[in-house]
């Protein structure tokens, strides 16, 4: 029974991993493209920057918790 419970927690552990990669895309597809955020037309103003910054501090947070998570 060991290696069942052992298998089921590796599942879990790799479907969280998919699931918190996939809320941070969602997140970012909708601020982004549907709100208008990502795309900017001569500079960017500071709303983009603002998304940019967001963006990339969100990811480098996910990363850090999937590593973790790993152990690696």
């Amino acid at each position: 029974m060991g290696m069942e419970d052992e298998t089921r927690d590796f599942l879990v552990l790799v479907l969280n991993s998919i699931a918190l990669m996939l809320l941070w895309m969602i997140a970012n597809v909708f601020a982004g493209i549907y709100l208008g955020y990502a795309f900017f037309e001569g500079s960017p103003d500071w709303k983009n920057i603002v998304y940019y910054i967001i963006s990339t501090v969100t990811f480098i947070l996910v990363i850090r918790r999937l590593r973790r998570k790993w152990n690696l």
